[in-house]
């Protein structure tokens, strides 16, 4: 097996992977990544309270509000006093943020009290935050990229982490030695069997910290975007929240808005809320619908390109018609424990991203909050490296490998049925019991011995709040 040694091992190149590697200057970094990355999919921005009406105190409100007030209180004040610096840092990148007469153009979208949100491209923020990552980790001389590579399982023992077990796309084995090792690798949505997320984001991250003893937080917090798109695809394109702050609206088969008598807020009620009425029509075998021809003109097609090309790759006209849509896996609140400084409580493993739990979304995720936590935690994450003394590589091993097959179709159906939008005692039961009897004998591919232990620390911490 061929071996490498680095300084700074990041898993995963998303924002928050990309933002920590470039940000960890002074430290030799090694980004490895599959290539996948949810970031390129995020269509409506990065919050910022950079409106002459708005303020940090006002972000913060609306953070905790969206969160169920069971946010982290010092990372709230800390992304919310950092957004406009972070904003203000990505364009003097070179990210585009949309402007008009020369000052930044703002989206509303569900749960803020201020139009805050900082769009690129209409609706493609977060593909234009990435092209302007990249061109920067084209030029940094501390990264090196391993692309390809998949880290399959964390080498650890008692003194902390050491590196990974990794495999690259023809299933050679490498062993990655490192004197440290930040987890960026998404979320956990392809898990699901309607998701947003991308095939990659299976958790593993996650699943190889909680083997290794990380403590993790709020693991059954899961946030479930009302508005995919409702089509035979994997993952379903997402149609972004800000249609909704543009004046489209929820509607039911009969043409009733399905959110007026649900929460004072309407359409743009906290994401949980919305994605919890639409559900609740589904199962009663009701279809919902987004309509947004009441939007003047071709607005869909200018400001929300993204959202009306996945609409016209189905044959369906925005401007037309209305828009059938399911909620879908989103975004995981929950994650690998980690102070504001994004350590774990595993020596020399930290965590950034969606991977991590740094308490700033509570519950309930603030639209447009994630880069926002990957850009203002992922530099505070690569400062502290930059500060820390290098230490002795550790390559003990008390994990098993990861299987690298895609998720089965039982385990996504089991997470949509138990952990979905609408949680009960009964199912949570019928869960835990799969899971444990999948765990007793071996799993099939993709059910790895680390995935379905995650699995059952999810729906056994649901259990326990029901």
């Amino acid at each position: 097996m061929t071996t490498l040694d680095t300084d700074v091992l990041v898993l995963g190149a998303g924002a928050a992977g990309l933002v920590t590697a470039l940000s960890a200057r002074g430290r030799r970094v090694c980004l490895l990544y599959t290539g996948d990355a949810a970031s390129e999919l995020a269509q409506g921005g990065i919050a910022a309270a950079v409106g002459a009406d708005d303020s940090p105190e006002l972000h913060a409100a609306d953070t905790r509000m969206a969160g169920r007030g069971r946010n982290d209180d010092a990372a709230v004040r800390l992304a919310c006093d950092g957004a406009p610096a972070a904003a203000h840092w990505l364009e003097s990148l070179g990210v585009r943020f949309a402007r008009t007469d020369g000052v930044w153009s703002l989206h509303l979208e569900a749960a803020h009290s201020r139009a805050r949100v900082l769009h690129a491209g209409g609706d493609a923020t977060g593909a234009e935050i990435m092209r302007a990552l990249r061109e920067q980790l084209a030029r940094a001389s501390h990264i090196e990229v391993l692309p390809g590579m998949r880290a399959v399982a964390l080498l650890h023992g008692p003194r902390g982490a050491g590196g990974v077990l990794a495999r690259d796309a023809g299933g050679k084995a490498f062993t990655v030695r490192a004197r440290d090792v930040v987890v960026a690798t998404g979320g956990i949505g392809a898990l699901y069997q309607r998701t947003t997320n991308p095939a990659s984001a299976r958790g593993d991250g996650l699943a190889m910290a909680l083997t290794a003893g990380a403590r993790c937080a709020e693991l059954a917090s899961v946030q479930f975007h009302p508005t995919a798109l409702d089509v035979a695809a994997r993952p379903l394109p997402l149609l972004t929240e800000a249609l909704r702050g543009a004046g489209a609206h929820l509607l039911d088969e009969t043409g009733r808005r399905i959110m007026q008598a649900a929460h004072p807020l309407g359409d743009l009620a906290p994401r949980d809320v919305v994605a919890q009425v639409v559900h609740q029509e589904q199962v009663a075998g009701k279809g919902v619908w987004l309509d947004a021809t009441s939007l003047h003109g071709t607005e869909v097609a200018q400001s929300f390109p993204t959202a009306y090309r996945a609409c016209r790759q189905y044959d369906i006209d925005p401007h037309r018609e209305p828009i059938k849509v399911t909620c879908a896996a989103h975004y995981h609140m929950g994650g690998i424990a980690v102070d504001l400084d994004g350590r774990t409580s595993v020596p020399r493993l930290w965590a950034v991203g969606e991977a991590a739990c740094t308490g700033l979304h509570g519950a309930n995720r603030l639209a447009s909050n994630s880069l926002l936590e990957a850009v203002v935690f992922g530099q505070r994450l690569g400062q502290a490296l930059g500060r820390e003394s290098s230490a002795p590589t550790v390559c003990d091993n008390d994990s098993r490998e990861l299987d690298e097959g895609e998720v089965p179709a039982e385990l996504r159906d089991l997470m949509w049925r138990c952990l979905g939008p609408m949680r009960r005692a009964a199912s949570l039961d019928e869960g835990i019991a799969t899971v444990q009897a999948l765990r007793s004998r071996s799993p099939a591919p993709g059910a790895s011995a680390e995935r379905l232990a995650l699995i059952d620390a999810m729906l056994r911490t649901a259990r326990r709040a029901a």
